[in-house]
C-alpha cells in the first residue's frame, strides 16, 4: 500500500528507530509527510545500543531501548506505514514475543555487542514483568 493510502482509523504496521508495531493511525498529515499511530502491539522489538553507532560497544554511550508502550502515540514518517491486515495480538503477549525472538537473536552469536544488547534486554523484562 503507497503511503497516501494510509487513512485514519486504519490500522497499519509501522517502523519506529529500530522497532516494529501495529497501531490505529490517529492523523494523517502528508504535507509533513508524517501520521500519529497508536501503538496497540509490538512486532519487532528495538534493537538496543547507540542508533548512530549499531553494532558498537566502544566508545558510545550504549542505550537501553524499550518498545513503545501500549496505546502509546507516536509521530512516524508516512514511508514506515503499511496497511496491516493480520492477527492483532494483546499488547503484553506480543512485547513477550517480540522480546523473546530479539532475544534468541542475541543468543546466536557471541559478540561484545550482543551481550551488552543482552544485558539491556534483561533489565527490560524486569520492567515489562512477564514471564
Amino acid at each position: 500500500m503507497e503511503r497516501w493510502d494510509i487513512v485514519e482509523a486504519q490500522i497499519v504496521q509501522a517502523v519506529y528507530k529500530t522497532g516494529v508495531y501495529i497501531g490505529e493511525c490517529l492523523q494523517v498529515k502528508e504535507a509533513e509527510n508524517k501520521a500519529l499511530v497508536k501503538v496497540v502491539a509490538v512486532k519487532k522489538h528495538p534493537q538496543q545500543g547507540d542508533l548512530h553507532h549499531p553494532k558498537q560497544t566502544e566508545g558510545v554511550f550504549f542505550h537501553e531501548r524499550k518498545a513503545l508502550a501500549q496505546f502509546e502515540k507516536a509521530w512516524m514518517p508516512l514511508s514506515s506505514l503499511k496497511s496491516y491486515q493480520g492477527e492483532v495480538l494483546e499488547y503484553k503477549e506480543s512485547l513477550s514475543i517480540a522480546w523473546n525472538q530479539l532475544h534468541e537473536k542475541l543468543k546466536s552469536e557471541e559478540t561484545d555487542f550482543n551481550l551488552k544488547s543482552l544485558e539491556k534486554l534483561n533489565d527490560l523484562k524486569k520492567e515489562y514483568r512477564f514471564e
